[in-house]
């Protein structure tokens, strides 16, 4: 049976709950979602342990809203600020993970799958000028399957 799986990036909880007034789930994803076999989940966990996240931890800025604006799939997310500790973070992931090809563009979503093209446009209205802005220590990366819900199964700190 497969399984889908991802890595990512979690805010404290204080942030997630005041992102989960806009989205029930708050995160930065580092290597989208793929699917194995759950047989080779020890696989997954060996690459994920193999990623050099001797990185100090970092501060990360989240300011504001963004969005993807694709009729098929619109996307409204927390914008994160350029920050080349997460672009290098990232590079270290795809060290490890390097199975697909994938753009990374980081951004903490809030609407993809429950928007139509006509949601997504009056919430781009609401949100495009809204002000939000935090700041967060990222000091560890997760990994996830999901069991009918995301679930952290390892989780890597950072060390300088």
């Amino acid at each position: 049976m497969k399984k889908m799986y991802f890595i990512a990036i979690y805010p404290p909880q204080e942030i997630i709950e005041e992102v989960k007034t806009f989205k029930n789930d708050a995160h930065i994803t580092l290597f989208p979602p793929f699917s194995r076999e759950l047989e080779l989940e020890s696989d997954i966990h060996i690459a994920f342990q193999k990623i050099d996240t001797s990185l100090s931890p970092f501060e990360m800025d989240l300011n504001g809203f963004g969005s993807f604006p694709n009729p098929k799939n619109p996307v409204i997310f927390v914008h994160p600020e350029d920050n080349v500790h997460l672009t290098e973070l990232y590079q270290r992931v795809k060290q490890q993970f390097n199975f697909t090809n994938y753009s990374f563009t980081p951004h903490m979503t809030v609407g993809y799958r429950d928007l139509t093209w006509e949601n997504y446009l009056k919430a781009w209205e609401k949100y495009k000028e809204k002000e939000y802005k935090t700041k967060f220590i990222v000091d560890k990366i997760l990994l996830l399957r999901y069991d009918g819900k995301w679930i952290p199964i390892a989780e890597k700190y950072l060390t300088d």
